[in-house]
């Protein structure tokens, strides 16, 4: 059974998973479905079609699902579908898409702390960190494992890259390339992200690999194109899972990268 405050304020036709708790003061609203085990401590407001995964904990004053702040919003039915296991500590904001039909998505085993607000059409992936006050806008979408410092703010329509890392205020106004760590105002692309690598298993060849295609990208003063001719000049790169999605990644970038 679901263990419900008397105090908390749900739709009749909202729809609890087993296993649900919800503390005090929350409202949860009509099109809203949470999966089985989730937690909502107190005053805490989901809304909007939303649709919420199993296993999720979300503390004080979150607020999750509700309209964009988009000037462009013109109506419809718009959406936000979260995963299974994250964690959205005190004050997280998280809204609905923008255009009738669109989707906000944010994955499972996400840790998104205090006060980070993850805006319209945002698409995040699975097991990221954002410390406290990151903000990511409108269109961006975060890859895997990635790491985001406090009070850093990242461009609508900006891309972070799998097991990336923003250091702490940051202003990230391009793609910021997988593997690798970014820092500054605006954020630059400082380094490989070691411990990352390390720390998720990534073998020492790949390790290696990328550290060299980062010097080729950032450090030879290439334009971006040769540096990639380079990059894939390197026969014995080929066969490497990372390179190939760092290459990827940089090939399909639209608003650059981080340099």
């Amino acid at each position: 059974m679901s263990l419900i405050h008397p105090t908390a304020v749900i739709h009749p036709r909202a729809r609890l998973g087993e296993g649900c708790k919800v503390g005090p003061y929350c409202v949860i609203g009509e099109h809203v479905v949470l999966g089985a085990g989730c937690t909502l401590h107190s005053h805490v407001v989901v809304d909007g079609h939303t649709r919420l995964g199993q296993g999720n904990e979300i503390f004080p004053f979150a607020s999750i699902g509700l309209k964009t702040q988009d000037l462009k919003w013109k109506g419809g039915t718009t959406h936000t579908e979260i995963g299974d296991g994250n964690t959205f500590r005190e004050y997280v904001t998280i809204h609905s898409a923008t255009g009738d039909g669109e989707v906000t998505r944010v994955g499972s085993h996400n840790h998104i702390l205090a006060y980070c607000h993850l805006a319209h059409n945002v698409t995040l992936g699975d097991h990221n960190i954002m410390s406290n006050v990151a903000t990511l806008a409108g269109h961006v979408t975060v890859e895997d494992h990635v790491v985001i410092g406090g009070l850093a703010a990242v461009h609508q329509f900006c891309r972070i890259g799998r097991l990336a890392m923003i250091g702490g205020c940051s202003k990230v106004v391009q793609d910021v390339p997988p593997f690798m760590m970014a820092d500054g105002n605006p954020a630059q692309t400082r380094t490989v992200n070691k411990v990352g690598l390390e720390r998720n298993g990534v073998a020492e060849e790949s390790q290696t690999a990328l550290r060299q295609a980062y010097k080729i990208l950032f450090r030879d003063g290439l334009t971006i194109s040769n540096a990639l001719v380079r990059i894939e000049g390197e026969s014995r790169w080929g066969q490497l899972a990372e390179v190939r999605h760092l290459i990827g990644f940089v090939k399909s970038s639209e608003r650059g990268i981080s340099k």
